[in-house]
């Protein structure tokens, strides 16, 4: 054989290896991705509310109970004359929360989010969930055990009565969510009944006041001073300040306002024309020191820290959340601010802010929770034919340090507690219990009144519930939501002393 020759079948073999060599790696690339999907994420792909196999069990499997902490039912089973199951709820001030169960509307709320361990088409346990389909019965439907109570889920519903709104109750400690509330409320029952089914979803899809819209998880509002907490949070966090820190011409634009680039920041009424510190900026509400105190931290670090509370992305959660902004981002300023004048807003809670209650409820528990930052849980327990699984307390990272929430809480003290504070808060002190919170009165613009905020938290020394209340243009903070999130708090500390 010639030299030529020689030379072009090595050059045929070395090709047949190159090709050999890429299709094993293709097979190995697909065989990884199957088993990816098929193994490792399989419990997500079939948790979720649009696989076919939980639609399909739906139908016909009798979905599991759900029940508050105490133990009482809140959505239960009932049979149609035809013999299928449909769901039956206990009350409607869980139906924000619970949702509903539909053969022609489908699902919302934990009836979707926990659809597939309802029905029981997943296991917790990922050997049994994969030897599923080879059993007569695949199907184990779970029961959920929540930390909600009905008791003071009920009273959140009465204290917001016919406003819009929503309460967001907790213990700071575990993350355990014990209110969740959002008003209106509607009649889940109606959709998930066959024979009332179609006028039952009628009614709330036709209904302005969108009462399927559950305002403490998926509702943005304009945060107002209860948003003074978070700029707190970062200038400690970031050691722009301390907390003795003043600022020279801030007792002079608390009468003439502070000129920001062109533009005049007016104080509101009520806060005295003197040089402030931490506390005393927290008590008055005092929107030219936290002006001030933003702009010296800065765009990037204020973003930075509210991020590590939640901001700009959707919570970890049992249910869908809306994402809570500083800013929209659009700016060339550091964070995404667009100058100046709209960091020193943000920093007093107005601008481009916009947040939900349950991360203003975090907040709150953070402060609380000496800085550490518990992950908010509603299921505690899914319990099925083998016995119950729990859901432990998570943390999901450390904010702040202890002394920066110490130095945050001695503030927060204040302006419920203090001689000023307490006129801008009136009626949240806990009679005998040390109280601290921030009110929030968001304006809106035009000629329409502004949100009623307040968030908190009791005992101020030793915390074992915190709080965010909001009152859809409810009037200043202290009118509506102060007072609302006093008597909560009182009947949530009276209620675990028994």
């Amino acid at each position: 054989m010639t030299a030529t020759g020689l030379a072009g079948r090595r050059s045929v073999a070395r090709s047949i290896s190159h090709v050999g060599l890429a299709l094993i790696v293709a097979f190995g690339v697909l065989a990884a991705g199957a088993g990816y999907w098929q193994v490792v994420r399989s419990e997500d792909l079939s948790a979720q509310p649009d696989n076919p196999a939980v639609v399909a069990a739906a139908r016909n499997v009798l979905r599991g109970e759900i029940v508050d902490r105490h133990g009482t039912v809140l959505a239960g089973n009932l049979r149609d004359p035809n013999g299928e199951p449909y769901r039956l709820y206990a009350d409607r001030a869980v139906s924000p929360v619970v949702g509903y169960a539909s053969r022609r509307y489908g699902t919302a709320g934990l009836e979707r989010s926990f659809g597939a361990a309802l029905t029981g088409v997943t296991d917790p346990d990922p050997i049994r969930n994969l030897l599923k389909k080879f059993q007569a019965d695949p199907y184990d439907p779970q029961a959920l055990t929540l930390s909600l109570s009905l008791p003071l889920q009920r009273a959140a519903i009465r204290g917001l009565g016919p406003d819009r709104g929503a309460v967001v109750m907790l213990d700071p400690r575990t993350g355990e969510v014990v209110v969740l509330a959002s008003t209106p409320i509607y009649d889940a029952s109606a959709i998930a009944n066959p024979s009332t089914e179609d006028a039952g979803f009628a009614a709330v899809r036709d209904d302005p006041a969108q009462p399927l819209l559950a305002r403490a998880t998926q509702g943005r509002y304009v945060p107002g001073s209860v948003f003074k907490i978070v700029t707190a949070i970062a200038v400690l966090g970031s050691r722009a300040i301390t907390p003795t820190t003043t600022f020279d011409g801030q007792a002079e634009a608390e009468r003439e306002g502070l000129v920001v680039e062109g533009f005049r920041i007016r104080e509101h009424a009520g806060v005295p024309a003197r040089t402030f510190d931490l506390v005393d900026a927290t008590e008055v509400s005092s929107n030219i020191w936290y002006a001030m105190a933003g702009l010296a931290t800065g765009g990037d670090e204020l973003r930075d820290w509210a991020g590590r509370l939640g901001f700009d992305a959707p919570l970890p959660f049992d249910l869908p959340t809306a994402v809570s902004q500083v800013t929209n981002g659009e700016g060339n300023d550091p964070g995404g601010f667009r100058d100046d004048v709209e960091l020193a807003s943000a920093a007093f809670g107005q601008g481009e802010t916009f947040v939900t209650p349950l991360q203003m409820a975090l907040v709150a528990a953070t402060v609380a929770n000496d800085g550490e930052l518990m992950r908010p849980r509603l299921v505690t327990s899914l319990t099925g034919k083998d016995g119950t699984r729990t859901r432990g307390p998570e943390t999901i990272r450390r904010v702040i340090s202890a002394a920066d929430a110490n130095a945050i809480t001695a503030a927060m003290l204040e302006a419920v507690e203090g001689d000023l504070g307490r006129q801008f808060t009136p009626g949240a002190k806990i009679p005998g219990v040390p109280t601290a919170g921030k009110s929030g009165t968001a304006e809106l613009g035009g000629s329409g009144e502004p949100h009623s905020w307040f968030i908190g938290f009791a005992p101020a020394d030793a915390p074992r519930v915190a709080i965010a209340v909001l009152v859809e243009q409810g009037g200043r903070g202290g009118e509506r939501a102060a007072p609302l999130a006093g008597d909560l708090m009182a009947a949530y500390l009276e209620a675990v002393t028994e």
